[in-house]
């Protein structure tokens, strides 16, 4: 994802949207007790993020029902603190799949939430009604711990 000032707002997300999926992603860490992964990007100028659970560290790995989705490598934005993991550079990870979320040009449904199996499940012009749960963007994130 470009975060050059040229960047036009409404095709990519803000520093306080990718502030927000950071903190879902450090939440649903510390909630699950499973690194929780997410990763930014922009395919074909759609801008989407990625969350996900590393499969060498995910119990249900062995269901064979499940998405796998590459992530990490060159390149790679990570969002939040990657599962408290401290990926290399050019490091890949096979994860579960949980959602993503793509930035739409449809009013009245800036975002869209697909599900595991690339379905539409949820759209919205405000990021966190898409979200898990509610984050108060002054509360840190690690107190979700106790």
């Amino acid at each position: 994802m470009s975060s050059s000032p040229s960047s036009n707002s409404s095709s990519s997300f803000s520093e306080s949207e990718l502030e927000l999926l950071a903190k879902t992603a450090d939440a649903l860490s510390a909630y699950s007790g499973k690194p929780v992964m997410a990763e930014t990007g922009v395919t074909e100028g759609v801008a989407w993020v990625v969350f996900g659970v590393p499969l060498a560290t995910d119990a249900d790995d062995g269901d064979e029902d499940i998405v796998v989705w590459q992530m990490g490598g060159s390149g790679t934005e990570w969002v939040g603190n990657a599962g408290g993991l401290s990926p290399a550079p050019d490091e890949v990870y096979e994860c579960r799949l949980l959602w993503a979320i793509q930035i739409t040009g449809i009013e009245g449904e800036r975002f869209i939430k697909l599900d595991e199996r690339s379905e539409v499940v949820a759209w919205s012009d405000q990021l966190a009604d898409l979200l898990p749960f509610e984050i108060d963007p002054d509360e840190d994130p690690d107190e979700f711990d106790d």
